[in-house]
């Protein structure tokens, strides 16, 4: 696959990989497409959450059952 990019963003794209380690603009480029997939799916996440059924609120309650379960999990 090739890009072209006007001189502005490629200048850009050469300082990001010059001044964050990147080994070449294309291992820069597919960082910037997985943590686009990675907002993608945070986004489908969320929205499924909305769409779900209420549940019981997360009150002190419910946290001290995470805890006592947790507490049981490291005994075995």
């Amino acid at each position: 696959m090739n890009i072209s990019l006007p001189n502005s963003l490629k200048s850009f794209v050469d300082d990001q990989v010059a001044s964050q380690g990147y080994g070449s603009s294309s291992e820069y480029v597919r960082y910037l497409i997985r943590r686009d997939q990675e907002r993608h799916r945070l986004r489908d996440l969320l929205l499924e959450g909305l769409e779900s059924e209420r549940s019981s609120p997360a009150d002190r309650t419910y946290f001290d059952g995470l805890r006592r379960q947790v507490e049981g999990s490291r005994k075995t």
